[in-house]
């Protein structure tokens, strides 16, 4: 019984999503095109989802923008198109988004979609990282470390972004941060804590 009335639950859920979607809810749309990539209590559908999440998109909808632009940047239920995608990422970055900025700073270090340029990369890698994006800061603390991405080389700021990732348990910043212990890159020489970031990237991997 108990069973029965989950399954009716969720499908009341979708009707009233469904319903939702079709007033123009960017949130239901966003919900009801996650479910059709997933085939999440819906039968699969990857056009539907796009065509939901472009509908939540145009609405502005800053986590549907940059899921969208993912899809168009990696070709995944739609066609491959780096500058559709790189539009996507823009709106949402402005939004605020951590993840678009990110992934809008690697098309501007790669020239993907937009017209390469590392200084631009930069600033939005470090936008992303000062809102707690552990793979922004480490990207950040890279820079630092190898004196990339027009930064000059500063070890005790990539030890301290690495240190900042590694708390949030992003595995190659626990390595590098490691790695700064055990070299006394940006810090004292420290062997044991050397050991214990190592141990807790070795879990991961």
């Amino acid at each position: 019984g108990a069973q029965m009335a989950g399954v009716a639950a969720e499908a009341k859920e979708i009707g009233l999503t469904i319903e939702r979607a079709a007033h123009g809810d960017a949130a239901a749309q966003r919900r009801l095109g996650c479910r059709y990539e997933l085939g999440n209590g819906v039968v699969q559908d990857q056009a539907e989802a796009l065509r939901l999440y472009t509908q939540a998109a145009e609405q502005g909808d800053a986590i549907v923008q940059h899921s969208l632009g993912r899809c168009y940047m990696t070709g995944n239920g739609t066609a491959h198109d780096e500058k559709k995608g790189a539009r996507l990422y823009r709106k949402a970055a402005k939004q605020g988004l951590a993840d678009a900025q990110l992934g809008l700073g690697r098309c501007f270090e790669d020239g993907a979609g937009v017209v390469q340029d590392e200084e631009e990369a930069v600033k939005l890698y470090r936008q992303a990282a000062e809102q707690g994006l552990a793979v922004a800061q480490y990207a950040l603390g890279n820079s630092y470390a190898d004196g990339t991405r027009g930064h000059a080389q500063n070890d005790e700021e990539a030890a301290r972004l690495y240190r900042q990732a590694a708390k949030q348990g992003d595995e190659e910043a626990q390595f590098f941060h490691g790695n700064c212990y055990a070299q006394g890159n940006g810090c004292v020489i420290n062997k044991e804590e050397a050991v214990t970031l190592f141990r807790q990237a070795a879990e991961q991997g």
